[in-house]
């Protein structure tokens, strides 16, 4: 979804060295160049400030890398020799990069501290350190394609920094962090394996930091918050963390109602109908319904009654369902995404994200999944799905540029490094989970609600805040509310969980009246949930 980024060839910085005149300077580059034998602990700190609604907050970055390892290298014994005189098996490790920013000159270590990471699997973190709460953003396009270079890189005056301090984690194998060791992949790239390299990435920051008493937030974006979920659990059972609290962008716990490809899980109905509202909301967007509702979310709530109480059971139906209530369902999903009955007919009733971006405006242009108001011309007017994301690929390279632009020369960290914006773990990832209670991993699609659920009942404080765009189709709102809804949690509980929904798409804050929005929720969130504490 994300393209991959290099920095400075090695072989280019080398051969800078050899210049007469730059001896002092090419040693300093020199000493920043990767080793591909270790890996090591890195950190850069640098003083800042940044424009908050006309007031000037100091601030300290610092960013880096952070070793982490599967088990405590201390607690293994060290090898004996081989005879053969080969090195014994390298115990697999990762480095995490990061950067984090703390308010003022010295810490506070009473202060909100919030770990903020992208999802994928596979992504770095750069989408929500550039684009949401960072101090410092880019501008792009709301809903078409943002310009090539110069791109411009402003004041955030949304940043979060005003309530928390922040650590932006690039998840391991992304941004400047390697694998080393046997097995690195199958250590490190999976639902469990990469929750756990999290969570001892966080038991060591807070230790190197002194923030082990700082109240504590996770905030995550899709794949993100599977994994925030799973972390949550990780954090509380296994290393005494009480979080106060995790907010949520574009969120996905049970990958049973995922849309994309619902077709490969015949006999499991709801990804149809949970994102239909997100269809609709689209085609209200682009004016392709029948009939234009003048407002968008009494439209919605017809929508989303229909899909659970009328579409929902016609699907189940299967092939029991008469002729007349299928004309009848095709006629209500006609007026509810623009798509012609004859085409929703013979899609059976069921028409997955790819095939809605590809037709809702074909011939004309192929709509987003990350955020279906934004649209480009179709790679194929025949193919059967879109065969890109026209919302990606508008913002994706100013995202890059200006964040490499950014590190290297404000934060003064990746000389001679490769910033990976997103490594390909599609093969290797490891989809299989561990939820709690179970002896073993549960075979089938991922699902972290029963974790998230674990942690509100051990930790009854523990608060919520979803955040989800009415045009992501990527993770839908709808989808997003009803497993909220079904959490196994006792009743009360539910009033630890807030959602807040917006006129935009995955990337709530690339809208930026949402952007303003979604900074006050969150900000209103963490300031309420700590200081009920103090």
């Amino acid at each position: 979804m994300h393209r991959t980024t290099t920095g400075f060839p090695i072989n280019l910085l080398a051969g800078a060295c050899l210049m007469a005149g730059a001896s002092a300077n090419a040693a300093a580059v020199a000493a920043t160049l990767e080793s591909p034998q270790n890996l090591t602990d890195e950190t850069q700190v640098t003083q800042g400030s940044v424009n908050v609604l006309g007031r000037v907050l100091l601030y300290r970055a610092e960013a880096g890398v952070l070793v982490v390892h599967v088990k405590d290298p201390m607690d293994e014994d060290v090898p004996p020799p081989r005879e053969d005189k080969a090195a014994p098996p390298q115990p697999p490790q990762a480095s995490m990069s990061y950067v984090a920013y703390f308010k003022g000159d010295k810490a506070d270590s009473r202060r909100p501290i919030t770990f903020l990471f992208n999802g994928g699997p596979g992504s770095s973190t750069l989408w929500l350190h550039m684009g949401a709460f960072g101090p410092r953003r880019v501008i792009t396009a709301d809903d078409t394609h943002t310009p090539a270079s110069p791109y411009r890189l402003i004041d955030n005056e949304y940043t979060l920094l005003s309530v928390s301090d922040l650590v932006f984690v690039d998840a391991p194998g992304t941004g400047f962090g390697h694998l080393r060791g046997t097995d690195k992949e199958k250590a490190f790239f999976g639902v469990d394996q990469d929750a756990h390299a999290f969570a001892n990435f966080i038991v060591a920051f807070l230790s190197r930091h002194d923030r082990w008493n700082s109240p504590k937030y996770l905030f995550a974006e899709s794949y993100g918050s599977t994994r925030a979920a799973a972390l949550a659990h990780i954090l509380d059972e296994e290393k005494s963390i009480d979080l106060n609290g995790i907010l949520l962008i574009g969120q996905i716990f049970n990958y049973d109602n995922n849309a994309d490809a619902p077709q490969i899980n015949p006999g499991v109905e709801f990804p149809y109908a949970l994102v239909l509202p997100s269809y609709a909301a689209s085609a209200w967007y682009h004016h392709k319904l029948p009939v234009q509702p003048p407002a968008l979310e009494p439209f919605l709530r017809d929508v989303e009654s229909f899909a659970l109480n009328e579409y929902l059971p016609a699907l189940v139906a299967g092939s029991t369902l008469s002729a007349e209530r299928r004309s009848a369902i095709a006629g209500k999903l006609h007026e509810f995404t623009g798509l012609a009955v004859d085409y929703i007919e013979r899609s059976n009733l069921r028409v997955n994200v790819g095939q809605f971006a590809q037709n809702l405006r074909n011939p004309d242009a192929t709509v987003g999944r990350l955020d279906s108001r934004s649209s480009g011309p179709a790679m194929d007017v025949l193919s059967k799905e879109a065969d890109y994301d026209p919302q990606a690929a508008s913002i994706t390279s100013a995202y890059v540029a200006t964040f490499n632009d950014y590190v290297r020369g404000t934060l003064k960290f990746g000389a001679g490094k490769t910033y990976k914006t997103s490594t390909d773990v599609e093969k290797t990832w490891d989809f299989q989970h561990q939820p709690p209670g179970a002896s073993s991993k549960v075979s089938g699609w991922v699902n972290v609600m029963p974790d998230l659920a674990a942690v509100m009942k051990r930790n009854p404080n523990f608060k919520i805040q979803l955040n989800n765009g009415y045009y992501d189709l990527a993770t839908p709102y709808f989808s997003a509310l009803y497993e909220l809804r079904q959490l196994q949690i006792p009743a009360a509980l539910q009033a630890n969980i807030e959602t807040h929904f917006y006129t935009s798409g995955h990337m709530i804050y690339a809208h930026e009246p949402d952007l303003k929005a979604l900074h006050a929720n969150a900000a209103a969130f963490i300031e309420k949930t700590h200081s009920a504490r103090q």
